[in-house]
């Protein structure tokens, strides 16, 4: 998906574009732009959660003015390897599957895309310290050109299982896509360039110890 955000002071608004099934024990991949004062950076806010778990936030900082124009977030998503995040086509984020260890990992649910565009001035900005200033108003953010290769969920049944070809899309790669030695290293610049949050990092939210795949 292409977004252009919203300009000026948009403190307390989020900007999304995520994938999630439906249930309490929902599967969810998640882009969100949290909303700032005129002049401060975006923040962009990733997350996974897998059958209800979630708390797997990790959060960037962009190296391009945002609201400036489009820019292209994307999302690869497959059972066997991992979920990746990828800005203008550079890889900012991967969640590996760890079942075998105990993760719990998004596979198995048939997930829809959502945008959204909604006030959450509790914790978006400065962990809410900086309200929505209504006199802004309207907040709009724009999306364009999405696209996807999928699998789709019909009567109970994937349309990958029995075929290699998937019902929308030109390529099957993805189905066992992983990241190359050039992507990871991208992946690792933007890490310890951009990157602000790291709940691998925080001892202070997991007092009881960090999630078992943070020891990989």
């Amino acid at each position: 998906m292409q977004l252009k955000l919203v300009p000026g002071n948009s403190a307390g608004t989020v900007t999304a574009c995520y994938l999630s099934s439906q249930g309490s024990n929902h599967d969810e991949i998640d882009f969100e732009f949290l909303g700032n004062l005129s002049g401060d950076p975006y923040i962009l806010h990733t997350n996974v959660f897998g059958q209800g778990k979630g708390n797997r936030e990790q959060q960037f900082y962009l190296w391009f003015d945002p609201t400036a124009d489009f820019h292209t977030y994307s999302i690869l998503w497959n059972p066997k390897g991992s979920c990746k995040f990828s800005v203008d086509g550079t890889p900012i984020r991967e969640f590996k599957n760890s079942e075998s260890i105990g993760v719990p990992y998004p596979k198995n649910q048939p997930m829809r895309i959502y945008s959204s565009l909604w006030n959450a001035d509790d914790w978006a900005t400065r962990g809410g310290l900086v309200k929505t200033d209504w006199s802004q108003a309207p907040f709009t953010a724009s999306y364009r050109n999405f696209s996807a290769d999928a699998c789709v969920w019909s009567s109970g049944s994937s349309s990958c299982s029995s075929s290699s070809t998937p019902a929308t899309g030109n390529s099957t790669a993805w189905l066992t896509e992983e990241l190359d030695s050039t992507d990871q290293a991208k992946l690792n610049g933007v890490q310890k360039n951009y990157m602000i949050y790291n709940y691998c990092s925080d001892t202070m939210h997991f007092p009881q110890g960090l999630p078992q795949e943070c020891s990989i």
